[in-house]
């Protein structure tokens, strides 16, 4: 009894040494549940939905003050104008907007003469969740455009025909982005996070240190081996992912030197926020424990399984700063909405960015002693 109590004794305070480790254990249930908490379920806010005018009418009018009061009350979207289809549409497949209303010319006059007046929604069908959410919510507004005054001089009914960008996207598709950027992700963790603070632990690092290399030769050098495992994965789970949901377009030239573009950069930026995490530790068992909160964090508020216009503002602040965002959002027009490098250069931009400023943090950080 006494020695089973002595190896209770010795691992409670081993377990105590590391407060940190404690305090991970238990914070990280909590984070899931306010962040996953918060990161479904909610309601669509602030989507920007595109206005096309072309017939400049008083029925027109009428349909603008009616997206004016959705976005003073409901908020859902926020109204852009447009000059005309074309722009529109392709800020909507490159995800600029959300979706663009069409009022035709001769809009108005077709309502007085009872013509069949149309109106038509164009929505990205590569997120069923907010294309529905669009659709409901025009069909409300045009159910109420169509309600006939007190003493109707005319019966005007409009209606709404929804252009969907795409064929219909399955859920293993729509989840596909999000997979390549969590299999990166878990690729840096394992073979950058965790294996850096394994080979400080075993003394490996000594070996370096003897030599006469520099911090930031050591640090370029650490995240170089750790980008290009992460590179070897998103290339292998892009290919096998695509081929088992069904992505055409993954042969295509434009998609592959884009996919190849995207995943260097992303492999860049998680190697860089990882090290820049881990720089600074010394016991092994923090990555491990860090792994589900960081997990959860950054990947749940990226956008890939929910859309960000549903999430309270503190959680689109994470959003915004999250590479994990950029890198799904990347992903998903190269894959799913088959856009060209212009899409994703905000992205890409973004994304190497990241990955010089937290490499240029981590450097200075880096200590060269044992």
């Amino acid at each position: 009894m006494n020695r089973m109590m002595a190896i209770i004794e010795r691992e409670m305070r081993k377990f105590f040494r590391s407060p940190a480790l404690m305090m991970v254990s238990m914070i990280f249930p909590l984070v899931q549940l306010i962040v996953l908490g918060n990161a479904f379920g909610g309601k669509i806010r602030d989507a920007k939905l595109g206005i096309v005018d072309e017939d400049h009418g008083t029925q027109a009018i009428r349909i603008k003050e009616a997206f004016d009061s959705v976005r003073a009350n409901a908020r859902t979207f926020v109204p852009v104008d447009y000059d005309n289809e074309v722009q529109a549409r392709e800020d909507v497949r490159n995800g600029k907007i959300q979706g663009a209303v069409i009022i035709p010319p001769q809009y108005s006059a077709r309502v007085y003469q009872q013509n069949r007046p149309r109106i038509a929604l164009i929505v990205d069908n590569s997120d069923n969740f907010m294309s529905s959410t669009m659709q409901e919510k025009l069909a409300g507004i045009t159910e109420a455009l169509n309600q006939p005054a007190i003493e109707p001089r005319l019966l005007r009914q409009t209606a709404l025909d929804v252009v969907e960008l795409y064929p219909y996207i399955e859920y293993m598709k729509y989840l596909l982005p999000g997979s390549i950027a969590l299999a990166m992700f878990v690729s840096v963790m394992i073979g950058g996070g965790m294996l850096y603070i394994d080979d400080k632990a075993r003394g490996v690092h000594e070996g370096y240190l003897v030599t006469p290399i520099t911090k930031a030769e050591l640090v370029f050098g650490l995240n170089g081996a750790g980008a290009i495992k992460a590179v070897l994965t998103g290339v292998v789970i892009s290919l096998i992912g695509s081929l088992m949901s069904g992505v055409g377009t993954i042969f295509n030239p434009g998609t592959v030197l884009g996919l190849l573009l995207m995943i260097v950069t992303v492999s860049l930026a998680f190697n860089g926020m990882m090290f820049l995490m881990m720089v600074r530790v010394e016991d092994p068992l923090v990555p491990r424990a860090v792994f589900g909160i960081l997990n959860t964090l950054l990947f749940f508020p990226s956008g890939s399984i929910y859309p960000i216009q549903a999430f309270p503002a503190w959680l689109r602040a994470i959003a915004i700063v999250d590479p994990f965002t950029y890198a799904v959002h990347g992903f998903k027009a190269l894959l799913l909405k088959e856009s060209g490098l212009i899409a994703i250069l905000p992205d890409v931009m973004y994304l190497a960015i990241f990955a010089l400023v937290t490499l240029g943090l981590a450097v200075p950080l880096f200590k060269r002693t044992l």
